[in-house]
């Protein structure tokens, strides 16, 4: 009862917290509050929880297993007397015992099986930071894309407030008969189609603020905003796949519990060879009983009790003689599950290079895509502005405006996703050296 109400307190002090933080949230605020609240992380928590009980058990299995027990029979009819013969009578018997196995030698089996379970204690505790790194990029991902929509919306207002500025120019030109109803009216429905661009925009920019309050696991996301960063871009260095790889497998969680995995197989073989050697334990205990007899007198409890004490000690050997190849088949059982261990860990490490040479690509093509598209944005802005100079003088229509317009408002669309693929590609990077996820 205790536990519940602990988990239930932790989850409202994080719904708590989550409400009252005060002022946008940084990206190293969202990792940590998203690896101290997300419940599928406190799921794996339990887990590790579970191990170290595990742990617990195979340490235990070397002390001594302590039981009494007490006992009351009835009996009716012919039964034994006291002085040992037959008769027809009702008689009681009471009983009470204390006794004590010690294990001595258990063919090292629980040895092997304290450091089976400490290897696949850390083992888990590094399926727990693994578990947090992928929540940590996950949080990343969603803030990147949070940044990216801010960046949109920004471009969307802007372009609102061109078009709005062009409305008002050909409405005054048309007062003074300078513009006709029809230009006014093509710039206004050109108006209204940037503030439906602006309003889809902010739409995606709340579902992108909902998708992360989630995974911070917040009651909603009222109120829930993130600070926008100044990251330089220029001069990022992306380093060699091959030496990000050779830093990722000595430190990445996902290696270090597979590793941890394959060391526990060796105990777990020595554990099922154990069942071939003798194993030895001592026993000893006391005990005392107490009898009547419904047709003859008795002796007192006490009295009883003090004379019919008794105490025994005792070892016991036992030797394996043949178990129906149980044993031989735990062996091979054991050995197959080593093999497959070892093709596991290589499998991870496979999947981690995949993912480091998938890393470094996309951040190399990033890297590409933002130089041209810095060019292409260059280039449509200052065509951009040429069109608009002859649009206002009238030597270019609308419907060239427009299109000039919109081309320079998708280069700075491509402009600002490539920045952040670049940026989230090269942070991803260093992340798989080592480094924590940071903008």
């Amino acid at each position: 009862m205790k536990r519940y109400f602990l988990l239930i307190t932790v989850f409202l002090a994080g719904a708590v917290f989550g409400q009252n933080h005060n002022g946008p949230w940084t990206l190293a605020e969202c990792i940590r509050h998203a690896q101290d609240n997300n419940i599928s992380l406190q799921q794996r928590g339990l887990q590790v929880k579970q191990q170290e009980i595990q742990l617990d058990n195979s340490k235990g299995s070397r002390l001594p297993q302590v039981s009494g027990s007490v006992s009351e029979n009835f009996s009716f009819g012919r039964g034994l007397t006291a002085d040992n013969t037959y008769s027809n009578t009702n008689t009681t018997s009471s009983g009470i015992s204390l006794g004590t196995a010690v294990p001595i030698f258990q063919g090292l089996r629980i040895s092997n099986s304290i450091k089976e379970n400490e290897l696949n204690l850390r083992a888990a505790t590094e399926d727990l930071e693994k578990a947090k790194e992928d929540m940590s990029v996950s949080v990343a991902q969603a803030y990147v894309q949070i940044l990216y929509n801010m960046e949109l919306l920004d471009v969307a207002l802007n372009q609102v407030v061109i078009d709005s500025l062009q409305v008002e120019r050909l409405t005054a030109m048309l007062e003074n008969g300078k513009a006709s109803t029809a230009q006014l009216a093509q710039q206004k429905a050109a108006l209204g189609q940037s503030r439906l661009s602006a309003t889809q925009a902010r739409n995606n920019l709340n579902l992108s603020l909902l998708d992360l309050s989630q995974l911070l696991e917040l009651p909603n996301p009222e109120g829930f905003s993130i600070v926008k960063p100044i990251v330089p871009i220029d001069g990022i260095l992306l380093g060699n796949p091959e030496d990000i790889y050779a830093d990722a497998v000595e430190n990445r969680p996902s290696v270090k519990a597979e590793m941890f995995r394959l060391d526990a197989t060796e105990f777990t073989i020595k554990g099922a060879k154990g069942a071939f050697m003798p194993s030895i334990s001592a026993n000893g205990g006391i005990g005392s009983n107490y009898y009547t007899m419904s047709a003859a007198p008795s002796a007192a409890f006490m009295e009883q009790i003090k004379n019919n004490f008794s105490q025994y000690l005792g070892l016991s050997l036992s030797v394996p003689i043949f178990s129906g190849f149980q044993n031989r088949n735990q062996v091979r059982m054991a050995e197959l599950s080593r093999t497959n261990q070892m093709l596991q860990l290589e499998n991870t490490k496979k999947t981690l290079y995949k993912e480091i040479q998938q890393a470094y690509y996309n951040a190399v093509a990033a890297a590409d895509r933002y130089r041209s598209s810095t060019d292409a944005q260059a280039s449509a802005e200052e065509s951009f502005a040429l069109v608009q100079a002859k649009y206002e003088n009238g030597k270019a229509n609308i419907t060239e405006f427009n299109e000039s317009r919109d081309n320079w408002l998708k280069a700075e669309s491509d402009l600002l996703r490539s920045r952040y693929e670049y940026l989230y590609s090269a942070k991803l990077l260093d992340f798989y050296r080592g480094r924590p996820l940071e903008f």
